[in-house]
């Protein structure tokens, strides 16, 4: 049988040396570069059945028009030469970066006759020297302030300082006391060189030093009664304590390190890159990545490492990378970064202690930015209209879905089986609308699913009339409280939707087809999104639509389906602690008030059941005998929690 791709190599063509390949399309455009330690073991994965591919995979290869390698001695010369092409083709299926443009550095202009200590954005100055970035430019402003109390360096411009050198007379920031720099009249080139350097090395994690030294110094001047000399002193001491103070001790003081903390789903990933120089947090650098392929978190740290260390200097590079995941290529990766650094390099995920500590925190500030970037454009009108637009055109829809209705399906262990909906009109959440539902009788999630649909759809004809439809006294609604009543009633949908959205793929899809045909609803449109592969389904599609991966369409129906999971999840687990509280209930000398403290002391429901007679005796306010009841009570088999 023919290959259904006609470029495929012929068997034993490929070398098995390491080396670096390129996919090409009809036009020669690189497409994807990647790098192996055996190429024809490396190709051979993409000429697998297009069916067993991943679909991006599927899609990038089927895109392509040819494939080319390039043989290299070493694997280490294999990764240098990957990262070049990277940066000359900029493939559209490798991962795309995006970096975070927003934060100002402090800039030390090395290059000059004499330097300069500048706020700047541009990374690109020649021969200048970077520390940073800061959260805030006032921030920078705050520490060059009290740094050049402790180093006078020069603060003026460029003309300024020409002008002062050529007139003999000071610049103005130096006539005020805010320029240290040659065009002061105060110190020489030579001597304000050697400030410079001084300056460097402080904020290069030297603090140690100075600290002594200024001390020594204030210590002397004031035996010898020279009062002003150790006030001078004295103030540089609480500058440096100042400056240090803005940047917490956070490992060991010899500790040189970058950090990096990564937080991903399918599409996407952002990156916190934590600069640890002396111990103390230098700087932090945030990027946003695009990903088009499926790759593991492994390779994804590789291909960080390489664009972060390509174009760095060697005083950049330090003598620890720790990560949150190996990458398989490891070896090659230290050697690399050895030869550039010129000094060893390791790179390690941290398992224990403050290393692990502050990797947490990287990965958390990582997730936050990438919660960030996914609803960044969901606030932005044009791209709300896109992304509906786009939505439209890919479903091939008669007009732009308004309103969309998602639902999600949750149970725990097949038992507690509850759905959600949640609701988007424009392309932003109405929460008021939400509801969720309870299942009591199910045989799994797409019979949950219709059922669901067919609770909604039963009052869509009737939507207009009264306050809104009447759902079970089961079914919920964001904020709503947990008993429903007839004095408060849920507020009306405004009107039908355009798009109904399930979590999952083709089976999902089919059961909601089949809950519009029997509900005497076939117009509505439905699709589902895929979580693992991030693929669209529409009914009776033999293949799912895929969206390109920085689609504002895609970035709203990942919204749609995370807000409708975290909605569901939610609910869940209300209904569990009120079935606790309400089994706690049953226990004599148990009120509400010893019920919440058992809670809070044990922090979740799964924890209490666990817990022995002895652990829940320690709950103050809960003696031995009491303690005896709980445990015998939520022992007993009708109490038992479901798995």
């Amino acid at each position: 049988m023919a290959s259904p791709l006609p470029y495929k190599p012929k068997p034993g063509e490929i070398p098995t040396d390491p080396g670096v390949y390129r996919f090409r399309d009809a036009d020669g455009r690189v497409l994807y570069v990647g790098k192996a330690k055996n190429l024809r073991a490396r190709l051979s994965n993409y000429f697998a059945p297009l069916e067993n591919l991943h679909e991006r995979t599927r899609r990038m290869v089927t895109t392509a028009a040819s494939v080319e390698w390039t043989v290299v001695a070493t694997d280490v010369d294999a990764l240098q030469l990957e990262y070049t092409w990277i940066q000359d083709y900029a493939p559209p299926f490798n991962v795309r970066y995006k970096d975070d443009k927003s934060y100002p550095y402090m800039a030390i202009t090395l290059a000059d006759e004499a330097p300069r200590v500048m706020v700047t954005r541009n990374r690109r100055i020649r021969g200048a020297k970077y520390f940073g970035p800061y959260p805030k430019v006032w921030a920078v402003h705050d520490t060059i302030d009290l740094m050049i109390k402790v180093f006078p360096i020069r603060t003026c411009s460029d003309a300024s300082y020409k002008k002062a050198m050529a007139t003999g007379r000071p610049c103005f920031p130096g006539q005020i006391g805010r320029c240290g720099g040659p065009c002061s009249m105060r110190v020489t080139v030579a001597e304000h060189r050697a400030i410079v350097d001084d300056f460097v090395a402080f904020m290069s994690g030297g603090d140690e030093r100075f600290t002594r030294e200024l001390t020594a110094r204030m210590t002397e001047a004031a035996a010898a009664m020279d009062y002003e000399s150790a006030a001078v002193y004295r103030d540089r001491l609480q500058a440096i304590d100042a400056v240090l103070n803005r940047s917490a001790l956070v490992l060991p003081e010899d500790t040189d390190a970058d950090v990096f903390g990564i937080a991903e789903d399918e599409l996407s990933a952002a990156v916190q890159h934590f600069v640890v120089r002396g111990g103390r947090v230098r700087g932090v650098r945030a990027t946003t990545i695009d990903k088009e392929l499926d790759i593991s978190t492994a390779e994804l740290v590789g291909h960080i490492l390489q664009r972060t260390y390509g174009e760095a200097t060697a005083s950049d590079i330090p003598r620890r990378v720790l990560v949150p995941a190996l990458p398989g290529d490891q070896t090659e990766l230290e050697e690399w970064l050895r030869t550039r650094r010129g000094r060893a390099v390791t790179v390690q995920v941290a398992r224990r202690g403050q290393k692990a500590e502050l990797m947490a925190t990287a990965h958390l500030n990582a997730t936050q930015a990438l919660i960030r970037h996914k609803t960044r454009r969901s606030s932005d009108y044009t791209a709300r209209t896109r992304a509906l637009n786009d939505l439209q055109d890919a479903l091939g829809l008669d007009e732009a879905p308004l309103r969309i209705e998602c639902f999600d399906v949750s149970h725990l262990g097949g038992t507690g089986v509850v759905a959600s909906m949640v609701v988007f009109e424009d392309g932003l959440p109405r929460k008021d609308q939400y509801r969720s539902f309870g299942i009591s009788e199910t045989s799994d999630d797409t019979d949950s699913l219709y059922q669901v649909l067919m609770r909604r759809l039963a009052h869509l004809d009737r939507a207009g009339e009264g306050d809104g439809p009447d759902l079970d006294a089961a079914d919920q609604q964001e904020g709503a409280p947990d008993t429903v009543t007839t004095e408060r009633r849920k507020p009306r949908f405004a009107y039908r939707p355009q798009l109904l959205v399930v979590d999952g793929g083709r089976p999902q899809v089919a059961a909601a087809l089949r809950a519009l045909r029997d509900s005497s609803h076939p117009e509505l449109a439905v699709c589902g999104i895929a979580k693992r592969l991030e693929e669209v389904w529409l009914p009776d599609e033999e293949y799912p639509v895929i969206l390109p991966r920085t689609s504002e369409a895609l970035y709203l129906l990942q919204r749609l389906r995370d807000e409708a999971h975290r909605f569901a999840i939610t609910h869940q687990r209300k209904r569990r602690r009120r079935d606790i509280t309400s089994v706690l209930v049953e226990v004599p000398g148990l009120g509400p008030t010893r019920i919440k403290t058992l809670l809070r002391h044990f922090g979740s429901v799964s924890r209490l059941r666990a817990a022995s007679a002895a652990e829940i005796g320690e709950v103050p306010g809960v003696g031995p005998v009491l303690a005896a009841s709980v445990r015998e009570h939520l022992a007993s088999p009708e109490h038992t929690a479901p798995r």
